[in-house]
């Protein structure tokens, strides 16, 4: 894990007003910070854990500010217009303060609990009539365990219901941390046959798979989310739901994949070409699978349908 200051936490964005991050109304709270490494990965820019850079080459006005402040020279003109060299820069984002456009923005910013807090509680009346709460997320917000305690203690106080999205991957004792801070885990099964797993995350599903029997058995309640990538995972949907049959019973959210981290990968200066593999899934292929798993007894619905 992370050495993390237990008062403070990088977060790249606050969404206010999710529907698809578990019941009700919810405010979902992003953590930069992942130590899975998702060849599909949505958010790319939830994996560093630290602040990044990103520019989008068509707000750039072309006023040339960033090349002035930058100390590094990082900024520089090509055939093909204005380029950034990461190997120079160090991101003190000074380039970011004089860029009128927005062209160049940081990803995460270092907040206080209480700042975030604020944030959290401004929506409580939402919360309290859908039955909703605030979900943290990333990245893993699980690697952020010292932030991510003071802030479930803190939605304790307030009477906030709280979820935990969570992919699984720390040791179990992290779970008894937040003990009774977490009412609802949102928990990714991202494949169940081991080499597949590892060929697409780079780490072993076996941490992860123990975790959530042991979270069933320890009778936490746990909303299980299935990401449904073609090219990817798509050959194991069937070994997922078998594997759902032998331990779970409760809701499954099958995501299927989208092209968003593509856009967010060139933004901040990485190759998009491994999501060249991926397809996005028709809705009937999609609702297929979520057959699929319901024929087998399982609750599953779909978040693009």
């Amino acid at each position: 894990m992370q050495s993390l200051n237990t008062d403070k936490g990088i977060i790249f964005n606050i969404q206010k007003f999710s529907l698809f991050d578990g019941p009700g109304i919810r405010t979902a709270v992003f953590m930069k910070g992942c130590n899975l490494r998702c060849v599909w990965c949505h958010n790319p820019e939830s994996v560093d854990y630290s602040p990044q850079l990103s520019f989008n080459p068509s707000r750039c006005i072309g006023c040339g500010k960033c090349f002035a402040a930058c100390p590094r020279a990082a900024h520089r003109t090509s055939e093909s217009g204005h380029v950034i060299d990461r190997a120079l820069c160090v991101r003190c984002f000074r380039c970011v303060d004089t860029c009128y456009s927005e062209a160049l923005t940081a990803i995460g910013k270092e907040m206080s609990a209480e700042e975030v807090m604020s944030v959290i509680l401004a929506d409580k009346p939402y919360y309290d009539s859908s039955g909703g709460g605030v979900t943290f997320s990333g990245g893993e917000s699980m690697t952020r365990l010292p932030f991510l305690k003071r802030l479930l203690l803190a939605c304790k106080e307030a009477g906030i219901s709280t979820a935990v999205d969570t992919a699984g991957n720390v040791p179990y004792s992290y779970f008894n941390e937040i003990e009774g801070g977490a009412d609802i885990y949102l928990y990714d099964i991202k494949a169940v046959d081991e080499s597949l797993h590892k060929e697409l995350t780079g780490v072993s599903n076996r941490l992860i798979l123990d975790n959530f029997i042991r979270l069933l058995r320890d009778g936490k309640r746990v909303i299980v989310r299935v990401p449904y990538i073609p090219g990817g995972n798509a050959a194991d949907m069937e070994n997922i739901a078998g594997f759902l049959c032998d331990h779970y019973s409760g809701e499954v959210e099958l995501l299927a994949y989208h092209r968003l981290g593509e856009s967010k990968m060139n933004l901040i200066g990485l190759s998009a070409d491994r999501f060249g593999r991926f397809t996005v899934p028709e809705k009937d292929e999609v609702r297929r699978v979520v057959l699929m798993f319901q024929r087998k007894g399982l609750q599953c619905r779909a978040n693009s349908l």
